[in-house]
């Protein structure tokens, strides 16, 4: 028996299998873009969050300098308060002196005065003076000089409402005199003594 061999001549040992790799390249191929945009996202977000902390860090850094620009004001605030109570303080304390200055020649005019109004055979035993009032206490030979000495007062332009409260006849082993006592107001009619309340009134 004859066989003849109708293939050619080195081809009988080829195969239809090397073209099983090339699936496996095409999956590497195709896994590489997504590991690409994989790191840029990643690095996308790590950029972002270094931005982020960045202007954070940026803005503690003007809270920390607004807060100690605060407390620099406040401490400001804190001593022009200080100086305004101690302004307040020292302008009590001078018109107090003033007022005291003021009612100690205020006493000095009173006495002057009333010595100058002050009739013979009347003596002054004591004097009261509160809010620019007046309480006149003294001794006298008659009623006459104790009228006389009210109306000088009257006509005198510091005294004003002078007015008798009693007149009292008092008598001793060999003497008889009169205990009198009396109101009147004292006014300065040149240098008038304003308060704090009537500086006011007059500034409104």
């Amino acid at each position: 028996m004859i066989r003849i061999n109708l293939l050619k001549p080195g081809k009988k040992e080829v195969s239809e299998a090397p073209g099983v790799p090339e699936p496996e390249l095409k999956g590497k191929k195709r896994q590489f873009p997504y590991m690409l945009i994989f790191l840029l996202v990643i690095i996308l977000i790590g950029a972002l969050f270094l931005l982020q902390k960045r202007e954070l860090n940026s803005e503690k850094a003007l809270l920390q300098d607004a807060k100690a620009e605060k407390q620099s004001l406040q401490y400001v605030l804190t001593k022009l308060e200080d100086l305004e109570r101690q302004k307040q303080v020292l302008s009590r304390k001078i018109n107090l002196i003033t007022r005291l200055k003021s009612r100690q020649g205020v006493g000095v005019i009173i006495m002057d005065e009333l010595s100058k109004n002050l009739p013979d055979w009347v003596w002054l035993t004591e004097l009261d003076f509160k809010d620019y009032s007046l309480l006149i206490k003294g001794k006298s030979l008659s009623n006459n000089l104790i009228a006389d000495f009210i109306s000088n007062l009257e006509e005198n332009q510091y005294f004003k409402n002078v007015d008798l409260i009693s007149s009292t006849l008092r008598e001793t082993k060999n003497n008889k005199y009169l205990e009198f006592s009396m109101n009147a107001s004292f006014v300065l009619p040149y240098t008038p003594i304003q308060t704090e309340e009537s500086v006011k009134e007059n500034s409104q």
